[in-house]
């Protein structure tokens, strides 16, 4: 249980950070460059996944990068792209939630799911941080 915890706290670091490194990401193509919400909000989810994976396995799970897991690791994110996707067009288009907050809104709902998918994909076949 304490690993577990130990993780999870681990996992909501990086999700602060790559939650940092996507929104920038989003308001720079929003905000500055004028694009589509919906298409600054793919892009800042492409680029700061990136970095995510990265953080995951050398900080959260404590697990070796490879090329597999880097391959896999987007359909740890599968699930959250497609709610936070449909959550952030529901919050603009039916709520009348301002594009710049409901991104941060749909992270609430997402988070507690990605941590279990990411999780269980990164641990295959790793080693990972002692308890």
């Amino acid at each position: 249980m304490k690993k577990l915890n130990n993780e999870f706290f681990r996992f909501v670091i990086v999700g602060g950070i790559n939650t940092l490194n996507y929104y920038l990401i989003f308001l720079l193509f929003n905000n500055v460059f004028n694009v589509y919400y919906m298409v600054a909000h793919i892009t800042g989810i492409l680029i700061s996944m990136i970095i995510s994976y990265f953080l995951n396995c050398y900080f959260t799970y404590g697990v070796k990068p490879t090329w597999r897991k880097f391959f896999q690791f987007p359909l740890t994110q599968l699930v959250n792209i497609t709610v936070s996707s449909s959550l952030v067009f529901v919050f603009v288009e039916l709520f009348s939630l301002s594009s710049n907050i409901a991104p941060i809104a749909a992270m609430f709902i997402t988070v507690p799911v990605t941590f279990l998918v990411t999780g269980k994909i990164l641990k295959q076949n790793g080693a990972q941080h002692e308890t």
